[in-house]
């Protein structure tokens, strides 16, 4: 256990190390004006002079491998730099975006989970044909849907017909509400998706057959005995769901009218913010590893033999040498 925790954490801080580097080198690689980012787009009336000491107080005169090498350094810190726009650091401003986004992405996704269970539960107790069918029709549609076209038919109908949600701003968990299904409908249709062929494919397995013998329901061989394996499946794809939620967040808060992460990566884009949006990537990398680790950690005490099966096949190996 102790080789599979070290072989995954050594995973992870490599994914972290690539991003960082890929990242930063595609951001300056791509066209545009560093400067005129950070003068507000008034470099051309400046003087040589002056434009000499903004590059050289950003570092902007150096290559781009030594200002590489010097910003992963302090990001070991924690330190991303300063913002060419509002020359702020970088976590903080993204410490203040992030409770915006956890609210709606932690709510989307109580949501979704609870959503693509049922519809997945739902389908594959049911014993008629035609609801069946509907329901495992639901997740290709949710996929479909475009996300901003679904928040604007949300704020149409729940905040100007049926005045129940705000339909802009940051007020508290009300205003959270019609963002979260936004985020929510995508994602639970990838989970229903997944967790209702693996319940299809669990209940047509012998030791289901053998569970209901014993005199079990249908309720307990489907939620108590299929259910723990058919989960795999879509355990694995939770960093899916989460880059779902982030990804989602940034055309989100902008419909909703939302200050969080989205909308601080949408802005730092536009203005070519090079640092934030950096950071931005950097985070959601980190994001993406630390849930995919902590995956990585859960399956072998959902499934032993995921840690067995790696280590007894070294075993097998020196046996047959020897």
């Amino acid at each position: 256990m102790g080789r599979y925790i070290a072989r995954r954490l050594g995973q992870a801080a490599f994914v972290l190390v690539v991003a960082y580097v890929v990242s930063y080198l595609v951001l300056w690689a791509l066209p545009g004006d560093a400067l005129a980012s950070i003068t507000g787009g008034q470099s051309s009336d400046l003087s040589a002079e002056q434009i000499a000491s903004i590059r050289a107080q950003w570092g902007l005169d150096q290559p781009v491998l030594v200002r590489l090498g010097t910003a992963a350094l302090h990001a070991v810190t924690g330190d991303f730099g300063r913002s060419f726009v509002s020359g702020r650091p970088v976590t903080d401003l993204i410490a203040e975006s992030l409770p915006a986004t956890f609210e709606i992405a932690g709510l989307g996704f109580l949501i979704a989970l609870a959503a693509g269970t049922g519809i997945a539960v739902a389908a594959t107790r049911t014993r008629s044909r035609r609801l069946h069918g509907l329901l495992l029709s639901l997740p290709p549609l949710g996929v479909a849907i475009p996300s901003f076209w679904l928040g604007l038919l949300l704020i149409q109908f729940f905040s100007f017909q049926l005045p129940i949600f705000p339909a802009t701003g940051n007020d508290g968990v009300i205003s959270a509400v019609l963002p979260a299904i936004t985020l929510a409908v995508p994602t639970s249709a990838l989970i229903a998706q997944l967790l209702a062929q693996g319940l299809d494919r669990e209940l047509r397995q012998p030791y289901t057959d053998t569970a209901r013998a014993k005199g079990a329901s249908a309720g307990r061989v489907q939620l108590r005995h299929a259910f723990r394996n058919a989960a795999l499946p879509a355990l694995t794809i939770a960093g899916l769901v989460v880059g779902n939620l982030l990804a989602g967040s940034v055309v989100t808060e902008t419909v909703f009218g939302r200050t969080g992460v989205g909308r601080l990566t949408a802005d730092a884009v536009a203005a070519q913010d090079i640092p934030v949006v950096q950071g931005v990537v950097v985070f959601g990398a980190l994001v993406f590893v630390t849930v995919n680790l902590a995956v990585d950690l859960l399956y072998p005490l959902l499934d032993p033999r995921i840690v067995t099966a790696r280590t007894t096949r070294p075993a097998r190996a020196t046996a047959v040498t020897a």
